[in-house]
């Protein structure tokens, strides 16, 4: 069943809770990993992140690679849970109309 909140689309980095890198870490994380002061595994453990996320974060080429290979295959439907998946989507509609009755803007969607 639609919600109100399928509406609309967290536009803000601040709000949104899936985003775990924000542009300035991205660009800190790239710099010190450049300078050679720390390892993918230790800037992982101090953004609290995975170490592929690091990876990503150091060469987004990588990323956009992993994804075409993703697509390739087929998506990732082979580790979809359908309990899970609805939960999920439950608890982020529910964020997202908490986010609307603050009086926080979100983006609407057609």
């Amino acid at each position: 069943m639609a919600s109100i909140a399928d509406k609309y689309i967290i536009n803000n980095i601040k709000y949104d809770r899936r985003v775990k890198l924000t542009p300035e870490d991205k660009l800190e994380i790239h710099k010190v990993y450049k300078e050679g002061l720390f390892s993918q595994r230790e800037l992982a453990k101090i953004y609290n992140v995975s170490r592929r996320s690091i990876q990503f974060a150091i060469d987004p080429k990588k990323l956009e690679e992993s994804k075409k290979r993703l697509a390739e295959r087929g998506g990732s439907k082979i580790y979809y849970n359908t309990e899970e998946s609805k939960k999920a989507k439950k608890e982020h509609r529910e964020y997202k109309n908490k986010l609307l009755k603050s009086g926080i803007k979100l983006k609407e969607v057609a």
